[in-house]
């Protein structure tokens, strides 16, 4: 459990903004590192330091930002090789909505935490796709 807030290290959250501060260490002062320039990238939080969170994106890339720049919003990434089919229902037989390239952001909705699919949110584009194909979620997570 996180020091600071008493929820679960390590838990995923998204970036607030399209300009977000990677530093070296939990301050100010500390240099920055790295702009992310993408509102909504999924990120794990690893650590919590007052009002500073220890990261990781999906590129295992970490360093520090402030609490205020993120948010519990859940969002995830398409990964791997793609293109990626998202479905009208948890079933590869389902009619296909939208086709995701690796990359895309979407809003992660649901996933159970035996499920094999996770309901998904691309634009105005809604369904399913496996979440082997999306980073932002842990093994046996539970999102409702």
């Amino acid at each position: 459990m996180g020091s600071v807030t008493g929820l679960p290290i390590p838990r995923f959250v998204s970036l607030r903004s399209d300009e977000v501060n990677l530093r070296i260490g939990p301050d100010t002062r500390y240099p920055i590192e790295w702009t992310y320039q993408r509102r909504d990238l999924p990120v794990e939080i690893l650590r919590e330091y007052n009002q500073w969170r220890r990261i990781r994106d999906m590129e295992g890339t970490e360093g520090w930002v402030h609490q205020s720049t993120l948010a519990g919003r859940r969002t995830f990434l398409a990964r791997g090789e793609g293109p990626h089919e998202m479905h009208g229902s948890e079933s590869e037989a389902s009619p296909v909505v939208a086709r995701l390239m690796p990359g895309v952001v979407g809003r992660l909705r649901s996933c159970r935490a035996d499920g094999a699919w996770c309901e998904v949110q691309v634009g105005s584009h809604r369904g399913y796709l496996k979440r082997s194909q999306i980073w932002g979620i842990a093994p046996g997570e539970d999102v409702n």
